[in-house]
């Protein structure tokens, strides 16, 4: 996968040489370039920002430097892209999500600041490559970069080739649609608490009945929405039993046997 990020601080983007990132990077499977919006500037005082037109507080990022990244970030003979724009009013990233920019062969992240970027740059790149605008979530930053930093993340260690063991991906928080059951390691005791014993027995089957139930408690209690959003042959008896014993609503009839 090769990826662009477009910002005014490429400092910010450091961390992407650390760990499995940067690992990936090192490897040949992620190829990052990180450009400084500034260097598409024509004024002697780099300028990005201005007003916006209607009044208000703050400032917008003007479309010429932003028109002029992408036109060279585009120009023929370049692979094609997807522009990725963070910012509040996008569609909230999750994990379906990440699997999905993690087939795309190369991506392109807008980091805008201040109030965001002049609107005119979305909608002109819409009829050049497929734009995607993404939010965190229900609230502000200072700018795309952290966002960038943790969509990436997500995205990168989806790459085949990256994680050691691509079978974690499979047991992990939203693989099915659940939240993850906790995880224990050495030593067996610690501070009076301990390590559950079904995990200890070598009983491959009590032990990934343990974690599913584990996760369809842990998801009714944190992330009931989680549960309401999956088909009902996703659930078998035994599932029904846990989720009705954790309060959740759910009417056998409807559930695969």
């Amino acid at each position: 996968m090769h990826v662009d990020v477009v910002t005014i601080f490429p400092d910010y983007l450091t961390p992407l040489e650390l760990s499995l990132v940067g690992r990936a990077r090192r490897a040949g499977l992620l190829d990052l370039a990180v450009h400084d919006l500034r260097s598409w500037t024509q004024d002697v005082h780099r300028t990005v920002d201005d007003t916006p037109y209607g009044g208000g507080a703050g400032m917008v990022m003007r479309p010429e430097p932003w028109g002029a990244a992408l036109d060279e970030l585009t120009a023929p003979g370049r692979p094609p892209a997807r522009l990725v724009v963070p910012t509040p009013v996008g569609e909230r990233f999750d994990q379906a999500m990440a699997q999905r920019l993690a087939v795309e062969p190369r991506l392109i992240f807008a980091c805008g600041r201040y109030e965001g970027i002049d609107q005119r740059v979305i909608e002109h790149a819409t009829s050049r490559m497929p734009v995607t605008e993404v939010s965190l979530g229900d609230f502000v930053l200072f700018g795309g970069e952290v966002a960038v930093l943790v969509i990436l993340e997500a995205v990168t260690r989806l790459i085949p080739g990256v994680l050691g063991n691509a079978g974690s991906l499979d047991e992990e928080s939203y693989a099915d649609g659940l939240l993850e059951a906790p995880v224990y390691t050495k030593p067996p005791q610690w501070r009076g608490h301990e390590v559950p014993e079904v995990l200890r027995s070598g009983d491959h089957g009590r032990i990934a009945r343990w974690r599913r139930d584990q996760g369809l408690r842990r998801t009714v209690t944190r992330r009931p929405d989680l549960i309401a959003k999956l088909a009902p042959e996703k659930f078998d008896k035994k599932d029904i039993a846990v989720l009705q014993a954790a309060g959740f609503q759910v009417s056998a009839a409807d559930m695969a046997e």
